[in-house]
Order: structure tokens, then sequence, then C-alpha cells
């Protein structure tokens, strides 16, 4: 069920709804909780007002930040609220829907059993996961983590998706697959990028297969405890979940209601998992220090895949590349109902920011370049 503001008349509905925002924004000026950190105070400062202003132009309920300098997580923050209607505080530890930078995750999972020989990135994907049909050419696993595959992603009208606002709970990776399995390719498996979060629902599978354990178990066990991220974890709608935001929409007056209901049983593996900024900076700095994959399989995940036929993708295999502020960047960001996201890695200068925001379309990627230019002081004008 989704709650609104009590059935008022129009415009004493909107100024409610305008008070409680603003009073929500005002936390902002007293972040919660900040973690023990090595910044300088005036750098310090510079970085909370980055973000107060940010959440204050946009109407953002919450905001989590949080910054991983010389390879170490040295500073975190909440802002806001993680509930509206409760004004329960945002916190670094506060639990946000990740989005898309669950594509990350994954990809290390999937390179973690590739160095351990349990996964042939250029193996056919019916290899491990035979519940998925044969197409016009084989389809593998490298071609999913690069978006080459020509799985599509979700259909403009949402035909054969699943609808807006449906709590329909997927058992499993096989029944997630009758969704598009039996679609045709948008192209030859190589030829073309095509972001696809359905790709990745794939990869799950394949993850399973490989791994003979469930696609939750095997990131939690292998990628999730060895980095020390305790509290990320699939986003189950139905279960009781602490630390967990509520997620928030605005709507075309401005106005910031409860976001529709979602139920990522489907896209887990590509949409589905939930952290918080604590826990994303300890990823970014697992990564950093090579501890969850070999500097060599790091690099690899890290290098540009190219399309046999297409246009450069500016992905590699979990992530994309990019280069800005005169520095190499790696990262993802991610957005779905009631989530905005964006994470950030600088290799070069061992550098991470990571900003989850609890407003849908909320456009946290400037914010998140805006904090790292002034975390490891970048020329704006940089290409």
């Amino acid at each position: 069920m989704i709650l609104t503001i009590p059935r008022f008349s129009a415009s004493l509905r909107r100024r409610a709804a305008h008070l409680a925002v603003a009073f929500v924004l005002a936390l902002a000026v007293a972040p919660v909780w900040a973690q023990k950190t090595s910044l300088s105070q005036e750098k310090r400062g510079r970085l909370e007002s980055l973000v107060t202003r940010f959440q204050y132009a946009h109407s953002v309920p919450g905001i989590s930040a949080a910054v991983v300098l010389d390879g170490k997580p040295v500073w975190s923050e909440g802002f806001g609220v993680a509930d509206m209607e409760n004004f329960v505080p945002a916190t670094s530890s506060t639990l946000y829907r990740l989005g898309s930078i669950s594509k990350p995750i994954t990809a290390v999972a999937a390179m973690q059993l590739w160095e351990q020989g349990k996964l042939d990135l250029d193996a056919p994907v019916q290899k491990y996961c035979p519940a998925f049909p044969q197409k016009e050419a084989p389809i593998t696993t490298r071609q999913l983590l690069a978006h080459l595959s020509g799985i599509r992603h979700y259909n403009p009208d949402g035909k054969g998706d699943v609808p807006d606002d449906s709590a329909r709970h997927f058992g499993n990776m096989e029944e997630s697959l009758q969704l598009f399995a039996n679609d045709p390719l948008l192209s030859k498996p190589g030829a073309e990028f095509h972001y696809s979060t359905y790709g990745y629902t794939l990869i799950g599978c394949v993850l399973e297969g490989a791994a003979s354990q469930k696609y939750v178990d095997y990131v939690h066990n292998n990628v999730l405890v060895p980095a020390e991220m305790y509290e990320t974890q699939a986003d189950n709608f139905f279960a009781v979940i602490q630390h967990r935001t509520r997620w928030y929409h605005k709507d075309k007056s401005g106005v910031v209601r409860n976001a529709g209901v979602l139920d990522s049983s489907y896209k887990i593996p590509g949409g589905g998992l939930i952290s918080s900024a604590d826990d994303m900076a300890k990823f970014a700095s697992a990564m950093l220090a090579d501890s969850l994959l070999k500097p060599a399989t790091r690099e690899l995940m890290w290098t540009v895949a190219k399309p046999s036929g297409g246009q450069p993708s500016h992905y590699g295999l979990g992530w994309f590349i990019t280069d800005k502020f005169g520095v190499h960047l790696v990262g993802h960001t991610g957005g779905q109902q009631g989530t905005d996201t964006s994470l950030l890695l600088v290799p070069a200068r061992r550098a991470s920011v990571v900003v989850l925001a609890n407003l849908d379309d909320a456009n946290t990627t400037p914010l998140a370049e805006e904090v790292l230019r002034v975390l490891l002081d970048l020329d704006q004008k940089g290409p």
C-alpha cells in the first residue's frame, strides 16, 4: 500500500508536504553521525556543505556519503532522515537500495570464480545455466558482464516486464529468466553495447551453476564477508530489515511522496542489493587493496570492452570507465524506485566516493563528482 498525505485540500496537502520536507532537510545542517577522520576540518566542512546544498536544492529526504583516501575509509556521514513519517535520522550505516551498483559486486563474484577455474568466461552460458534457451549465436559470461550479449533491458512501454508498483516475488533465478529468456536478441552477441540488467540476472544463474550454491550465499561468503560488508544483503521487500531507509519519489508538483512498490527479487545480481555508505566504502577499499581479486584480474575488469561492430562502450566487466578532472575513473551509478546512488573510484589515487540517496531521480552523480574533486583537489577544468 502506498501511503500519502491525508486528504485535506490540495493547497493544504502541498503546504504540509513542503513543511515536512523543510523540517527534514533542516536536520542536514547538523549531520547525524560522523566517522573518525584524518581529513582536515576545513575539508570536512566543505564536503558537508556540498551534500547539504545538494539536499536542499533537490528536496532529498536522506543522503549518506563516504569517502576513501589512501585506500582507507576516512569520512562518512548521514544527512536528513531515513524515514520522514517517524523522523528517523539517516546515518552512514543506513541501508539504501543500491540499484545498479549491485553490478560491480556481482562482477567481482564472477571474476573470483574465473580465478578459481570454476567459471569459463568464454563458454556458452548454458554450461552453467541450462535453463536459459539457446540463441542464434552463443552468449558468454564475458559478454554479459560487458553488456555485449544482445539481451534487452527494460522495454520502454513496460511490455513483458514486471509492472510498476508490483510486489510479485520471484523465488529463484530460473523463474526470473522467464521475463526475457525467450525474447529476440537486440544484436549478435559481442557486436554492440546494450545495457541490460536482465543480462545480470542471467549472470546470477551462471554463478549459481559455477559455484554450486545460491547467488546470495556465494556473494555473502566470498565478497561481502571478506570485505567486512556485514550489513549488505538482498533487498527482501517483505522482510523486516533494521536500518533500511524508506523510499521516496517527488511528483510533478515537487511534493515528496512514498515511492512505488518494488520487489527486486527478479534482478538481485543487477539491481537488488541494499547497502550503506560505510559498507560501500569498505567495498571500494577492498577493490583498491586487491583483497578480493588479484591485481591482474582487477585490471581486466577495469579495461574497456570492445564491441566487434558498435561504438566504444566505456564499460569494462561490471564497471563504467572514464576520464574526468584529469584522472582515470571507474565506478557505477544506480537508480530505481526510492533510490539514487553513485560510486566513484580513482585507482591511481587509491580514493573513492560513495553517495546514496533515498529519492529516485535525485541524480547523485554530479554530487559524487564534486565531492571527489574537493577530496583530491582536482581541477574542474581537467578533461
